[in-house]
């Protein structure tokens, strides 16, 4: 199985939306093409800051044709699956692949906290329904409560053909380097899921990373990924510590609204978020422009 294309910058990409919720396809084409002239290796649809969780199942075929039409196999499209039920993850997987995904990635189940043993077979469950394609885990303790743990990823990386890698977006250097350390032998692709550690997970071996941040500013997410295997650690690491105050500003919104605010601000035409969110207070908005400013993004 082909997993060489799985690398570099990978963001989870928003979904735009009218006044009244509706899928706004011409914003979304443009956001699309946005980040692909900026450099992106691939998007994943319905990622975290895609809102999935706001989205009805019906939606996502519309969504999908949309992103598959306008990429044009200019980059690779995941599928990001982030529901609880096994079956209807299974569904799920097999709907992106039904239209064209290249890959699927597949949250932990958030509300349940599952055995290890219950976890591992939910993931085999689903990859084995897709067989001929890549699965990447997503570990995302944050949002879910609980991690994959590292002996789960470890038996689903050395006895799941189509397992082939993750996003870890725990934040924990150490969890990061032992999923990489610990199934290198059977050439397991890892993704940094922090938009403030891209660096650090490519300097012990990550492939690349799922950046939100690239939704509105992907040339200086992209340079990131380039100056580093370029061999330019000095300029990767300059990049890194511009893109971090603009992250990590995003903190002071309430999760995921400030992806969309940033947008805004730079002229894309992301929209409100699903409520109950609602777009940042006016406060929060001065100082997500006000870092713009001073990084020269505006």
């Amino acid at each position: 199985m082909n997993t060489d294309f799985i690398k570099g910058i990978i963001p989870p990409i928003i979904t735009p939306i009218t006044a009244d919720e509706k899928i706004d396809e011409g914003a979304l084409r443009e956001q699309i093409n946005f980040m692909i002239e900026g450099g992106i290796d691939g998007i994943l649809a319905f990622g975290s800051n895609g809102e999935f969780y706001m989205l009805e199942e019906e939606e996502m075929p519309e969504i999908l044709k949309i992103i598959m039409d306008e990429t044009k196999g200019r980059i690779p499209v995941y599928m990001g699956i982030g529901a609880i039920r096994t079956s209807k993850c299974v569904r799920l997987a097999k709907l992106g692949i039904k239209h064209g995904a290249s890959g699927v990635s597949v949250l932990q189940p958030m509300f349940l906290k599952p055995s290890d043993d219950e976890l591992h077979d939910h993931f085999k469950t689903i990859a084995c329904a897709v067989p001929d394609v890549p699965v990447l885990l997503y570990n995302n303790p944050g949002r879910t409560g609980y991690p994959i743990p590292q002996a789960v990823v470890e038996k689903l990386a050395h006895t799941v053909s189509n397992i082939v890698g993750m996003k870890d977006s725990s934040g924990d250097m150490t969890e990061t380097m032992e999923f990489i350390r610990r199934n290198k032998d059977v050439g397991f692709k890892v993704l940094a899921g922090k938009d403030t550690l891209i660096y650090s997970s490519l300097d012990i071996g990550a492939v690349g990373a799922v950046c939100t941040t690239a939704n509105y500013m992907p040339e200086l997410v992209c340079s990131i990924y380039r100056k580093f295997i370029q061999g330019d650690k000095a300029a990767a690491l300059e990049a890194q510590f511009k893109l971090n105050p603009i992250r990590l500003a995003m903190d002071k919104s309430s999760f995921p609204v400030a992806t969309k605010d940033y947008a805004n601000l730079r002229g894309r035409k992301a929209g409100a978020p699903y409520l109950p969110n609602k777009c940042s207070p006016p406060a929060q908005m001065e100082n997500l422009r006000m870092e713009l400013e001073k990084a020269g993004l505006l």
